[in-house]
């Protein structure tokens, strides 16, 4: 067998090292956060606000506290690190504020992988990631852990996933048909439900985490890196999720949230599918991003969500906010999206983008829904959606 050009992953790393440790050194590159690890055991409770009342998930809100410490308590994993000379790098195929991701090929069977290669971050992130991963394996539509290594040198650790024929989603939505859409955001809240029920959050649902082979109809859910186990009355951190997809509880400093965080992100990446508009909630900082929604669903019903749990809105937001109406979801309907609009897309939409956490549907609720009845059945969708110019109109 013919490999392409590649190049080790031990020589990759070492590459990497050196300006991995430079920044490390001289702290985070601009624009990069720090993410604080929780220890749901020893989180404060004196700092709650004692006067909110005892808000917690409305589904598997107690999976972690039936399941032993080991299950969650990703600090004391212990990791078992495969052979590291087993891989080489091909291409680059992405990047993110804490790994440099690779196209790879496993050298002892030739199958491709993708190498994710973690910038330096405190252990426990790291840790976090593979238990997380390792207590999805095997999920519908929850990307595969292959293996994970680390250079002896330098301690730089890798995560080795399963190679999905991706196409980038800004080239590829624009093709879809309403079939298409149906079908990826129910396959996609497969593998929401699973990971809810197992107890995780995935905290950073965009586009960019959605992989999608098309031609075999195939989507995986990715980079774990942000995701955390949910525990009921426990304060997290809300600088997570990218800011088109931040849920309104992140952005008013609602730090007790859950699994529904996960629907508002789906809802936004779906009315971005719907409406062609991309993204939806398009604000150029986190208060502008309050104000960007607060234009479609109203501040009326904003405050009535800010009233209902207590949450004191930042004074930044006095100057800025203004009174909104709430916009009627038709009213977003044009000739080149009409092709995707049904009372059941809009009800569906409805159902997600709300203010209030605890209105949203559900994974398991919205898999349910009327919007997917058409292609719920696998071979009808493949029946229906048969013509495979269909899905490339212009």
């Amino acid at each position: 067998m013919v490999l392409p050009s590649t190049t080790r992953l031990a020589d990759l790393i070492l590459n990497f090292a050196n300006i991995f440790v430079g920044q490390a050194l001289h702290g985070p590159t601009p624009h990069t956060r720090q993410y604080p690890i929780l220890d749901p055991l020893t989180v404060s409770r004196s700092t709650r606000h004692t006067s909110r009342r005892d808000i917690m998930a409305r589904v598997y809100a107690d999976v972690n506290q039936n399941m032993p410490r080991s299950y969650w308590d990703y600090d004391s994993v212990n990791i078992s690190w495969g052979v590291l000379e087993n891989y080489e790098v091909v291409r680059k195929i992405g990047r993110g504020k804490y790994s440099e991701v690779f196209e790879g090929i496993n050298v002892v069977n030739y199958q491709k992988c993708v190498v994710k290669v973690l910038k330096p971050v405190k252990k426990k992130k790291i840790k976090r990631e593979i238990k997380i991963l390792q207590n999805l394996a095997g999920g519908p539509n929850v990307v595969a852990l292959l293996d994970v290594v680390r250079d002896s040198q330098s301690k730089t650790p890798s995560l080795i996933f399963e190679y999905v024929n991706n196409i980038d989603f800004r080239s590829l939505y624009p093709k879809f048909n309403d079939l298409d859409v149906r079908f990826y955001i129910l396959e996609l809240l497969k593998a929401l439900d699973f990971c809810h029920s197992k107890g995780i959050m995935h905290r950073d649902v965009k586009p960019h985490n959605v992989m999608i082979d098309h031609e075999n109809k195939k989507l995986r859910l990715i980079d774990w890196g942000l995701a955390e186990f949910y525990h009921p009355r426990t304060e997290y951190n809300v600088r997570v999720a990218s800011r088109y997809f931040k849920g309104p509880e992140l952005l008013v400093d609602f730090q007790e949230y859950d699994y529904s965080l996960d629907m508002w992100s789906l809802g936004a990446m779906f009315a971005s599918m719907i409406f062609r508009k991309e993204p939806f909630f398009h604000g150029n900082s986190n208060s502008d991003q309050l104000v960007k929604i607060a234009k479609v669903l109203g501040t009326d019903e904003l405050f009535d969500y800010l009233d209902k749990y207590e949450i004191e809105l930042d004074s930044q937001y006095d100057d800025i906010l203004g009174r909104f109406q709430k916009k009627p979801w038709h009213s977003f309907v044009t000739s080149e999206n009409q092709r995707f609009i049904s009372n059941e897309a809009i009800d569906f939409l409805d159902k997600l983008l709300r203010y209030d956490h605890q209105e949203r549907l559900t994974a398991k609720e919205a898999q349910d829904h009327p919007y997917f009845d058409p292609v719920r059945d696998p071979e009808d969708f493949k029946r229906n959606n048969a013509d495979p110019n269909e899905a490339y109109d212009s």
